[in-house]
């Protein structure tokens, strides 16, 4: 991979990213829960909530959530019974989940280091995969897109919870005006860090619109491929399957 890719509105070559990255959630994984409530007032609760239930898991399924680290899917997808394997490419956020999941005696999670691009997993391991505001911050989205395809198993589903871009008009530019105003302040005064914050807001505007994104889980191999926006499609749960 020689190609420039964006981190942010920044390009650099796409082994930078990957490390650049690393250390946004490395800096912020401690406080990056509470950032989550103050930066969406508390909604990120109520659009992870729903896509649970869009997943619809089942006991003794194996699920995959990907990007996974601070075990919030996780723990709603285990209270159903599913087997659930919490993969981040980040250790420090692996940690957090796994303080998480002790401190709330949640049982039954396997907690691996993956690249979401290079899964060590074999072919067809999966009943379903999950990843949750994760995707827009990795570096090759069609590779981890053909992965996540390959480790399902036939029938196997694939959800995603993403922001992406709200046709409302007016509200795509009022949020915009407090993501560049409020966001990076937020992240100052609460985790020390600014820049972190002032990236993840510039890879939300990144990413493809809802549309776009549904087009390329589709060139991945998943049928039926499906964008259920909210908020105007600020906030999106995308669906395929395995067939």
């Amino acid at each position: 991979m020689s190609d420039k890719v964006n981190f942010g509105d920044h390009l650099v070559s796409p082994e930078e990213k990957t490390e650049r990255v690393g250390a946004v959630f490395s800096s912020v994984a401690r406080r990056y829960d509470v950032m989550n409530d103050l930066m969406s007032g508390g909604l990120h609760r109520l659009w992870k909530e729903r896509f649970v239930a869009r997943v619809k898991p089942r006991s003794g399924e194996r699920i995959l959530d990907m990007a996974g680290g601070t075990g919030d899917i996780a723990f709603r997808l285990a209270k159903h019974g599913a087997l659930v394997t919490v993969s981040d490419i980040n250790i420090d956020m692996l940690a957090v989940g796994r303080d998480r999941a002790a401190a709330r005696a949640v049982d039954g999670l396997t907690w691996k280091q993956e690249n979401a691009e290079a899964l060590s997993f074999a072919d067809n391991s999966f009943d379903a995969y999950t990843i949750a505001f994760g995707i827009r911050n990795v570096t090759d989205i069609p590779s981890a897109l053909k992965e996540a395809h390959r480790v399902l198993k036939r029938g196997g589903r694939f959800y995603c919870l993403e922001f992406s871009t709200s046709e409302w008009p007016g509200f795509g530019a009022l949020y915009e005006r407090y993501s560049d105003a409020v966001i990076p302040r937020i992240g100052k005064a609460v985790a020390g860090d600014e820049e972190s914050y002032r990236y993840l807001v510039e890879s939300i505007r990144r990413f493809p619109k809802p549309d776009a994104f549904r087009a390329m889980i589709a060139d991945a191999g998943f049928a039926q491929a499906r964008v259920e926006p909210m908020l105007g499609g600020l906030v999106c749960i995308w669906s395929g399957w395995k067939i």
